[in-house]
């Protein structure tokens, strides 16, 4: 008899797309690691418990790279070419360090008055009085116009790419999912011919020359893997960063005052709503090298391992009242943007885009409440994401009515 899937497992009248979280704790309150079915992938080992998620992320035991997988033919997406997620040391470090230095922490401070310009015209462009779509309109374009401009991406290509992005990560089907890897994967060999043929500013470019010149050996499977795991991951897990922040927010007014009153709790905000809301909601499939326990539970070779981050991070072991949106809350050690070699590489990037656009967004349009019922809102839902298909709100200017 197969393993229940989450669904068959939560409580009657629970929608776990719109709150999965009473069913993380119920299933941790049982223990740590439980046999599950994902649809679509098979059965894995799902891991709930902060401590054990976090053991599982170092333990070199359990591979990315789904060639270890006894039943798997593929990771549980429709990643395009080879990239750095699919990958164990040394062939992870090497295309890890090709493009770790675009994305620390003084690189992302340089580009902050982009950033901070990109928020400012976008908000800039939203009604002063009225209602607004903060996904669409917000959250969204701000993302993937950076790092669009990072790789060199025309504005022209940003909705076609958004849309086949959008279906890898939380596919509709089976056939729109393959559909959109076949779309993105012929617009990403052009884009990189084009970048061969006429180099140019960006990072695309250089990733190209490096690979030219022979320095980061990339194939050019690597090639298009590095292309897609860049713009995809660049743009996805912010958007849902941003949105659910500020659905956090408008749910807790309290917490949105405070926020208002003090702008220095801006980064706390957020850090809270990483482990909160989880906008990665569970690690890339592991899959076992070996065998190996997990939180006393054997794992046999070959099997594979889910690791939910959504769950670990309001471990009440770790965070006291974790069901609790509070922004003053001391949110570090959640894992929120993973842990060990496979930590987000964007995650500077990330933490600055949603600082500011929350910053920018407060200050030039300080009215801000729901459109719509909070309650009847669509989450889409994939293998790892999560996040708010809309955030209808109503808008006002400096001295509107609330």
């Amino acid at each position: 008899m197969p393993a229940p899937t989450l669904r068959e497992l939560a409580p009657a009248g629970l929608d776990i797309d719109e709150d999965p979280y009473p069913l993380y704790a119920a299933l941790r309150d049982r223990g740590p690691v439980h046999r599950i079915t994902v649809p679509g992938t098979g059965e894995v080992w799902l891991v709930v418990a902060r401590d054990e998620a976090r053991a599982a992320l170092t333990d070199a035991r359990l591979s990315t790279d789904v060639r270890y997988s006894s039943s798997s033919t593929d990771d549980g997406g429709y990643a395009i070419g080879r990239n750095m997620l699919q990958a164990d040391p040394p062939e992870h470090t090497r295309l890890r360090a090709l493009v770790a230095r675009e994305f620390t922490g003084g690189r992302i401070a340089d580009m902050r008055p982009y950033i901070e310009s990109v928020a400012g015209a976008l908000v800039d462009a939203l009604p002063a009085d009225g209602e607004a779509d903060l996904v669409q309109e917000y959250a969204l374009p701000l993302p993937i116009t950076v790092i669009c401009a990072m790789l060199g991406v025309p504005e022209s290509d940003h909705a076609d790419f958004h849309a086949w992005s959008t279906e890898l990560v939380t596919p509709t089907s089976p056939q729109a999912a393959a559909g959109a890897a076949t779309a993105m994967t012929g617009y990403l060999a052009a884009f990189i011919a084009s970048r061969r043929a006429e180099p140019a500013d960006d990072l695309m470019s250089a990733l190209v020359g490096t690979s030219a010149a022979g320095e980061g050996v990339l194939s050019a499977e690597e090639l298009l893997g590095m292309a897609f795991l860049l713009l995809v991951a660049g743009h996805e897990t912010t958007v849902n960063l941003i949105s659910a922040t500020l659905h956090s927010l408008l749910r807790h007014p309290g917490q949105l005052d405070l926020v208002r009153a003090d702008p220095a709790l801006i980064e706390g905000a957020v850090e809270e709503s990483l482990r909160f809301n989880s906008p990665v909601a569970a690690a890339a499939f592991r899959f076992a090298a070996e065998p190996l326990e997990i939180g006393g539970t054997a794992v046999p070779a070959g099997d594979s391992v889910q690791i939910s981050l959504a769950a670990a991070s309001r471990d009440p072991g770790h965070f006291p009242k974790p069901d609790l949106f509070d922004v003053r809350r001391e949110a570090r050690g959640h894992l929120g943007f993973g842990h060990g070699i496979h930590h987000c590489l964007g995650a500077p990037l990330a933490r600055a885009e949603a600082a500011v656009a929350l910053r920018i967004l407060l200050e030039r349009r300080p009215v801000l409440g729901f459109a719509a019922d909070p309650d009847a809102l669509t989450w889409r839902t994939g293998t790892m994401l999560r996040g708010l298909a809309r955030l209808p709100v109503r808008l006002g200017g400096p001295g509107a009515a609330g």
